[in-house]
């Protein structure tokens, strides 16, 4: 059947699929990371990123899909984690653009959407890397808009673009060398791929029924909390609130008395969709769940009866909640953040860091740094984490040290949106963070500090260790799966099966005739005894350096060590 404008209907299912598409298959996303070291994590971000925006996409209570858009924009933006995140991000932030006014969305305004958002996603990547993400975005959109001239039938037209992502994908290798020496795909482009096959198997009606669209019980319960509609509704007046009753409630398929009907998605959906909007279906071979606004509750648990017994209820009035809301809001409530200000008084400037391990973080304050963001390496902070932190601190003006390069698009992001004017100093580990703040000058204007803390953590070389999680060859070398690798600035330069030995190797390369200190922050899985033979070999190759060992705590990385 020929689908040729997609309605709220069309792209709630749309959404939802993707967002649980990208969870579904997170792990095999991580698992394409270049590197053989635990840290994969662009599956996560894009999963946790798409899950966000598909929960401001169901809180939007307009059926316009020019409106749904926007929402879903918003949310991949707030919940943007890692420079993939980001990327999807404005990938649907040039498409809502594109669909602005929009009630429904015809198979030209779909193209050219898609085609807006691959335009500005190259445009927020400074210098954009072919053999990417950036790649499928643009050769899938390119096909969208050759298959319109063909037909207007957008089951066809999605699917030559889902066809098309997978094409390009294939190519990543041949446009980015590393790619082809590890053997693997681009991790971001995959993902993409994943949200066009969702999308692709949405609106054909090709995903099979028995899988669904169904997260994990977490997940389904925080997509129907009931908190998910207080952010909207605190902004409503109570008389605008459309439907009267947030209806929920769990079917226990087959089961019961009143059972009439056999259990079909579409049936069920469509019905439902007819009796309010902010509709949500989930369901198993077992079980259906639903969420929807409605002034009928009794016939929406009528219709959940014909296909199997009730197992839990819950309708709210939300216009009896919402009057609440703002009685709450008129009335005078002093909140943690203003407590902490009378007693703690806020920095001009907050510094404002990204890291993990109880140590770290001490040291970091140590050197100035007035607030830690914990995070890092396969825990990456999104844009709403980081702009909160900003507009949280009470400071006037805010520096932001991600401490890692896939963070950068982020931070960048939240300085954006941010309340107060922000700058971001693009420090990619620890090592530079804790030189720049060696740079930091209070009473220096924000530009003045971020030149010169950029400039001054260029000084420091970073060394990680870690493990390798699978055999592979990169930057000409065979690792073995379990071999301890040393990473010197983002560049494997040591790989042996002794952690020790390998650890030793690499800062023999890192020091020079400049060197003067080298710092050692030993993580959770490192120990003092291992630290201090490190320590002694460093000295046997340079007496006068001096070698300092600290607790940092972080995990992934037994041990960090920098050289200035």
């Amino acid at each position: 059947m020929a689908v040729t404008e997609i309605t709220n209907l069309e792209f709630g299912k749309m959404v939802q699929a993707a967002a649980d598409k990208l969870n579904k298959n997170a792990e095999f996303i991580n698992s394409l990371n270049v590197f053989p070291v635990p840290d994969g994590d662009t599956g996560t971000n894009m999963a946790s990123s798409m899950a966000s925006g598909a929960k401001y996409e169901r809180a939007e209570n307009s059926t316009a899909v020019g409106k749904l858009s926007a929402a879903l924009a918003k949310g991949l933006l707030m919940g943007a984690r890692g420079n993939s995140g980001v990327i999807l991000s404005q990938i649907f932030r040039g498409f809502a653009k594109a669909t602005t006014g929009k009630e429904k969305l015809s198979a030209q305004d779909f193209v050219d959407a898609y085609a807006n958002g691959a335009k500005t996603a190259y445009k927020a990547v400074m210098k954009p890397t072919e053999g990417t993400i950036l790649t499928v975005v643009r050769e899938s959109a390119q096909e969208g808009l050759n298959k319109i001239k063909e037909t207007n039938d957008l089951t066809e037209i999605m699917h030559a673009i889902y066809e098309s992502s997978e094409a390009a994908l294939k190519t990543t290798p041949d446009l980015l060398p590393v790619l082809k020496e590890v053997g693997v795909v681009d991790s971001g482009g995959q993902g993409l791929v994943f949200v066009l096959q969702a999308f692709d198997e949405a609106l054909s009606g090709r995903v099979d029924k028995s899988e669904g669209y169904k997260p994990d019980n977490a997940e389904v319960d925080e997509m129907v909390n009931a908190m998910d509609h207080q952010s909207v509704q605190g902004k409503l007046d109570p008389k605008d609130i459309k439907y009267t009753y947030c209806t929920q409630m769990l079917v226990r398929l087959g089961k019961g008395k009143e059972v009439t009907q056999q259990f079909d998605y579409d049936t069920f959906y469509n019905h439902l969709a007819e009796m309010g909007d902010s509709l949500l279906v989930l369901n198993d071979d077992q079980v259906v769940r639903v969420h929807v606004h409605t002034e009928h509750p009794g016939e929406v648990l009528s219709w959940g009866q014909q296909f199997g017994d009730l197992q839990t209820i819950e309708i709210h009035n939300m216009v009896w909640q919402q009057e609440e809301i703002m009685e709450h809001d008129d009335e005078e409530v002093e909140t943690p953040v203003e407590k902490a200000k009378e007693t703690a008084p806020a920095p001009e400037t907050a510094v404002i860091v990204v890291a993990s391990g109880d140590g770290i973080a001490k040291l970091l304050k140590s050197l100035g740094v007035t607030h830690i963001i914990s995070g890092g390496q396969t825990m990456n902070p999104s844009t709403q984490d980081i702009t909160d932190a900003i507009n949280k601190s009470g400071a006037k003006q805010a520096l932001v040290l991600p401490d890692n390069g896939n963070i950068f698009m982020t931070a960048d992001q939240a300085a954006e949106v941010a309340d107060i004017p922000t700058k971001v100093v693009h420090t990619k580990t620890i090592a530079q963070a804790m030189s720049a703040m060696l740079e930091y000058n209070a009473e220096a204007s924000l530009d003045d500090n971020q030149a010169n803390m950029e400039e001054n953590m260029t000084t420091v070389a970073s060394g990680e260790v870690t493990h390798a999680i699978r055999d592979t060859k990169i930057d000409g070398q065979e690792i073995q799966k379990d071999d301890f690798l040393g990473i010197v600035d983002g560049k494997i330069v040591e790989a042996t099966p002794d952690l020790q030995e390998t650890a030793i190797k690499m800062v023999k390369q890192m020091l020079d005739e400049d060197s003067e200190v080298v710092t050692i922050l030993v993580g959770a899985d490192g120990d003092s005894e291992t630290a201090e033979a490190i320590k002694a070999a460093i000295l046997d190759v340079d007496d006068e350096l001096d070698v300092q060992i600290y607790d940092g705590g972080q995990p992934v990385y037994p041990y960090l060590i920098s050289v200035e």
